[in-house]
């Protein structure tokens, strides 16, 4: 039975169907093996920028480029400040496998200080560790140079150039001029909170104090930006976009310098302040606080034994004296009481009095001298103020009473800042009923308002404007 199937079969047939599908099968591998290779022309020579591109995303980084600061010059176009070019060493903490080993190995090359490593680390914990930190600032030439020859052997470290504030005059006008120094944690939420943070991601330095705070935003100007393809050590292969920072602006201020340094110069070794106003246009020409102190060492961080003698200084340096110090204003004071009882009909130009040594307040006892121990005689308001007879001043306050004096000299700005573009002023104390009840839980007496005639109880700055 078996023998006989096998003479049946039909061997030709089996083997063209065979061949067939062997064919088939040929002709799907052709196929596929062509699309495989048009694929991979398409893939490797038309959309080879593309993908090319698409692969080093990892390797694309965008550089901040730190705006030219604005400048400061006084009425006579003097600079009181500059900018002068420096290097410093960065180091990007992601790039490092043995960060301890690195400090190391760069110590004899930069002269690495434990100041510098202790400043790098802190800075290194308040910074993402993929972008760079600066590991020492200020490098000499002579450091410059040998990292350069070294620079092989330090992937993801780099030198690079950025300005630095200088202030060549020092303590005559740390007062008006200010200074900057290193962004902290409260400038970055200040930043953060005013959506500015980015503007400031090149630079290490904001302004602190006077005008270099006042007008921070104007002198900073627009941060810029690299897009650029690095290798796998951190080195700029091709830069692939730029789009340039804006400089900040200059300033000019009516200040001028060499009034400014000869006022310095009278005052020096002496607790004093002294401000010189343009009474045409109320423009400030000098501003001299005494003692001072030199802003440059704020600019690289000032150490905490220098800034401490500072904070200890009997003479207290770090206070401005013209727009902090608060100092009753006294006899200054009585023509704004002249103009005050005039606007509000209690004296008249003509009104008369006879200034005798002492003014006695009515219903009491209660004396009050005169500065002239003789007295004055008749006065009427001129001759009062070209005098400054006390006398005729405490019979003022007497009959104007403490409600309108505070109404009055409110309008003249005592008790308020004065609108000085520096962010180190206190508006002072105009005294009222309701300041001393609520300052000293005290009711106010007939003897507070002779006082305030003299302004002895007050204390308010200039007012004046740059």
């Amino acid at each position: 039975m078996p023998l006989l199937r096998d003479e049946i079969r039909d061997h030709s047939a089996e083997e063209m169907l065979f061949i067939r599908r062997a064919a088939i099968a040929f002709l799907l591998v052709v196929v596929c093996f062509g699309v495989l290779i048009v694929n991979l022309y398409h893939l490797q020579v038309e959309q080879h920028d593309f993908y090319q591109t698409r692969s080093n995303q990892n390797d694309i980084k965008m550089l901040p480029i730190a705006p030219s600061r604005g400048l400061i010059f006084d009425r006579n176009g003097i600079p009181l400040v500059q900018n002068i070019t420096l290097y410093r060493l960065q180091v990007i903490p992601s790039k490092i496998p043995d960060m301890a080993a690195l400090l190391q190995q760069l110590t004899p090359i930069v002269d690495l200080t434990p100041d510098d490593i202790a400043s790098f680390r802190d800075d290194m914990h308040h910074t993402s560790r993929y972008k760079a930190v600066t590991l020492k600032s200020d490098l000499s030439d002579v450091e410059v140079a040998r990292f350069a020859v070294n620079e092989f052997r330090f992937p993801g470290v780099t030198v690079e150039s950025y300005q630095q504030r200088e202030y060549p005059y020092g303590a005559e006008l740390a007062h008006v001029v200010g200074y900057v120094s290193k962004i902290n944690d409260s400038d970055l939420q200040r930043l953060a909170k005013n959506g500015e943070e980015e503007n400031y991601a090149a630079d290490r330095n904001i302004g602190k104090q006077g005008i270099e705070g006042y007008y921070e935003k104007a002198l900073h100007g627009t941060t810029g930006y690299q897009e650029v393809e690095v290798d796998n050590h951190g080195r700029v292969v091709r830069l692939l976009k730029e789009v340039p920072p804006v400089a900040g602006k200059n300033l000019y201020l009516t200040l001028d310098l060499h009034l400014q340094q000869y006022i310095e110069s009278v005052l020096k070794g002496q607790r004093a302040a002294v401000v010189v106003v343009d009474p045409r246009d109320g423009g400030v020409l000098a501003m001299v606080s005494s003692p001072s102190y030199d802003p440059n060492p704020f600019v690289k961080g000032i150490g905490y034994q220098a800034y401490k003698s500072l904070l200890e200084n009997p003479d207290r340096p770090l206070i401005n004296r013209v727009t902090q110090g608060l100092y009753p204003p006294a006899s200054t004071v009585k023509p704004y009481m002249a103009l005050s009882a005039l606007s509000a009909g209690v004296i008249t130009p003509n009104t008369t009095f006879f200034g005798a040594p002492t003014w006695t307040l009515p219903g009491t006892q209660r004396r009050y001298r005169d500065w002239l121990k003789t007295g004055h005689g008749m006065l009427n308001v001129t001759k009062a103020i070209e005098e400054s007879a006390d006398t005729f001043f405490y019979q003022v306050a007497f009959e104007m009473g403490i409600d309108r004096i505070h109404e009055w000299l409110s309008k003249f700005g005592y008790g308020q800042s004065t609108g000085i573009d520096l962010n180190e002023e206190y508006a002072g104390v105009l005294p009222s009923r309701e300041w001393k009840q609520r300052v000293h839980k005290k009711p106010w007496y007939q003897g507070d308002t002779i006082s305030s005639a003299s302004a002895r109880g007050t204390g308010s700055p200039p007012r004046s404007r740059w």
